[in-house]
């Protein structure tokens, strides 16, 4: 019960992240122009992936990461090296972008979604949302925890934002959503989204 209410939660939730900025588009009201295929990647040179794995691998220096196994995730990283490492998703959606002009690509992992935005020739992290306790934050927090959990793994340090609570460090915004005292959604947002 607590999977499932999660999931219509962070479905909500998903909704709202993606929102920034847009009105309109729901989870239930998604685009008739969206695509749910996945698209072929083009060729890149050695010289032009290596700079841009030293520009994700800068990226990553900051801010709050997510893990996926050894996988490290971060906010505004390019996704084209994250989906090669994370292999093929359990879906993907294609839908207008509110964070900036382009399409935004949702791309759902056992326990957990990343939704992109475009950036010139690439597609770069806007947030990513755990989405059962099946997956947790790297320092232990999953959504079967509580406020008290939060607390004292991440401290006092945080702001309020509607029912949530957001820690800050380096751009990377770290949501946790509440209902009541209990955890009903994990984010990671790029400060795109604001």
């Amino acid at each position: 019960m607590k999977k499932k209410l999660a999931g219509m939660i962070t479905v909500g939730m998903l909704c709202i992240c993606m929102a920034a900025g847009c009105t309109g588009n729901s989870a239930g009201d998604r685009p008739a122009g969206g695509k749910a295929e996945t698209e072929k990647k083009e060729d890149k040179t050695a010289e032009t992936e290596d700079k841009e794995e030293t520009e994700d691998s800068e990226k990553k220096t900051g801010g709050y990461l997510f893990k996926s196994g050894q996988i490290e995730i971060a906010v505004d990283q390019n996704m084209a090296e994250i989906a090669d490492q994370l292999g093929e998703p359990d879906s993907y959606y294609e839908e207008p972008s509110c964070a900036a002009q382009g399409i935004a690509k949702i791309y759902t992992y056992p326990g957990f979604e990343i939704e992109t935005y475009p950036d010139g020739d690439k597609d770069l992290i806007a947030c990513v949302v755990l989405k059962d306790d099946s997956v947790a934050t790297p320092e232990g927090v999953d959504l079967s925890m509580t406020k008290e959990d939060i607390l004292k793994i991440y401290g006092s340090e945080y702001e309020e934002s509607g029912k949530g609570m957001v820690y800050e460090k380096d751009g990377t915004k770290l949501c946790f959503i509440m209902e009541g005292d209990d955890i009903a959604s994990i984010e990671y947002n790029s400060p795109v989204l604001n």
